[in-house]
C-alpha cells in the first residue's frame, strides 16, 4: 500500500533472482496485473522483477469481488446470475 524504498525493491530483485528457475513462488495480491510495474516502484529495476515474475507464471483470478467493500455496506453481494 505504500510506496516500496529502494532497500525493498532491491530485496525483492534478490530475493525473485535466487529462486528463479529453481523454485515456485506463489504472489497473491489485490492489485490489478497492469498496476504492478508502477507498484513496484517503476523503472528498470521494476522491469528486471517484472520480467522475473511474469516469466513461466501461472495466474489464477479469483474474481472481481472485493469483500472488503461489501463488509463495510458500500456494496452487497449480487449472486444473480450463478
Amino acid at each position: 500500500m505504500d510506496e516500496i524504498s529502494d532497500l525493498e525493491q532491491h530485496f525483492l530483485f534478490e530475493l525473485i533472482e535466487r529462486r528463479y528457475d529453481s523454485g515456485s513462488t506463489i504472489f497473491c495480491t489485490q492489485f490489478r496485473k497492469e498496476d504492478w510495474h508502477n507498484k513496484l516502484g517503476g523503472g528498470v529495476h521494476a522491469d528486471a522483477i517484472m520480467d522475473r515474475i511474469i516469466h513461466n507464471a501461472v495466474f489464477i483470478e479469483t474474481g472481481i469481488i472485493n469483500m472488503r467493500e461489501i463488509a463495510s455496506g458500500k456494496k452487497t453481494l449480487d449472486l444473480t446470475g450463478l
